[in-house]
């Protein structure tokens, strides 16, 4: 699994330097974890969820990056692809819903 190297230590203000750093050899792939996402530090498909709320249409655009799999670039990316995801779904079914009640109401009058 991991390995302790004894030269490189932590050096946050909480552990005081005593804890070593763990690296993996074997899976180069993890240290992607150790570089902050995009947008701000909360990843795109979070932001995305956020800004959705202001423009729908954004949420449509992280529901397309997470049925393509944008994730396997960075798990890290995959909750907020998914709630995003929901959200255009549910924007969506309550936008037919209320575009149906329109249209009927319209049509009745």
């Amino acid at each position: 699994m991991g390995e302790a190297h004894s030269d490189e230590f932590c050096h946050c203000q909480g552990c005081a330097g005593k804890y070593a750093l763990l690296r993996d050899e074997e899976n180069p792939r993890l240290a992607i974890f150790e570089r902050r996402l995009p947008c701000c530090g909360c990843g795109i498909g979070w932001s995305s969820f956020l800004l959705g709320f202001l423009c729908p249409l954004i949420w449509y655009f992280a529901a397309i990056l997470y049925c393509c799999k944008y994730y396997n670039k960075d798990p890290r990316e995959r909750p907020g692809l998914a709630a995003s995801a929901v959200a255009a779904l549910i924007f969506t079914v309550l936008a037919i819903i209320a575009l149906s009640v329109a249209l009927i109401i319209c049509v009745y009058k």
